[in-house]
């Protein structure tokens, strides 16, 4: 009876102790997603304030009886936001898919064909990742002013279509499909390209969709290396035409339209990190994963 009794209260303390835990884990959780929330519902509710109310705030609003619209029409009329957006798409798109193709082949070489100098030439790939990003953008600043690609898609474009990192990530995966696979597709007569394109490249599709989007993201934030090599808005991507905005007064002068157009800009990277995060996560799990 007695032993009855004290599993009992080992079982109460077992579930109290539980529940504590589980409130403040989820009160913690709660507050960290508060903060980091907080700046995206702050800029939104900015971007839908009139310019005249949001002057007239002496102390700060966390919400509006008139929302409006018309902070959108200005940040698009005002400054040439569509042709950033435009220039942003096709730096984006363009240096993707370049990438893809580059690295894809870089993959399937360090994890496929044997060539001598295999090893010491992927280990030499993996120090570069060892470099500081600062001293690899004054030497390509270097190389495309003296190859008169300043102003330029192409100059925004080339040093931008490979990356260490994500040759690493594909090469892992392709490790893991079997030697077998390709032994037998050998047999058969099958080129190294067409086992590339109809064997490795559709197993691999979760970490090739990881890397595309991931690729989208660091291009659409990109900033460092546009503000050097671009100094004609007719080339501005998004990130150098908000600074530009900023610069010029307009944002200074009308914080609601510079938020609106702030929530142009991220709204596509969000939309596209909800619609994709689950791809995202396994393709990088996947990319983690031996044998």
């Amino acid at each position: 009876m007695d032993r009855t009794i004290d599993y009992l209260k080992i079982e109460r303390r077992t579930r109290t102790g539980k529940l504590i835990s589980n409130i403040l884990i989820y009160t913690l959780l709660a507050l960290w997603g508060l903060i980091v929330l907080f700046p995206f519902y702050w800029m939104l509710l900015t971007s839908v304030k009139s310019y005249g109310s949001y002057n007239a705030e002496h102390i700060p609003s966390f919400f509006t009886l008139s929302p409006t619209l018309q902070n959108y029409v200005d940040a698009f009329t005002t400054v040439a936001l569509g042709k950033y957006l435009l220039n942003t798409l096709i730096f984006t798109l363009a240096t993707t898919a370049i990438m893809l193709v580059v690295i894809t082949l870089a993959a399937f070489a360090f994890a496929r064909l044997d060539f001598k100098g295999k090893n010491l030439v992927f280990t030499l790939f993996l120090s570069l990742m060892m470099i500081p990003n600062e001293l690899v953008v004054i030497t390509n600043f270097t190389t495309v002013t003296n190859l008169g690609m300043r102003n330029t898609f192409l100059g925004l474009i080339l040093p931008s279509v490979t990356s260490v990192f994500y040759i690493y990530l594909l090469k892992e995966n392709f490790a893991q499909i079997p030697d077998e696979l390709y032994y037998a597709a050998k047999v058969d007569g099958t080129s190294d390209l067409r086992y590339l394109r109809r064997v490795m490249i559709p197993i691999c599709k979760p970490t090739l969709i990881t890397i595309i989007i991931l690729k989208i993201i660091e291009c659409w934030n990109s900033y460092v290396w546009p503000r050097l090599i671009t100094d004609n808005p007719d080339y501005y991507l998004v990130s150098n035409g908000i600074q530009e905005i900023r610069e010029n007064g307009f944002g200074r002068e009308n914080i609601p339209a510079m938020m609106a157009a702030v929530v142009v800009i991220s709204v596509p990277l969000i939309l596209l990190f909800l619609i994709f995060r689950k791809k995202v996560m396994a393709g990088v799990a996947r990319g983690g994963t031996k044998g």
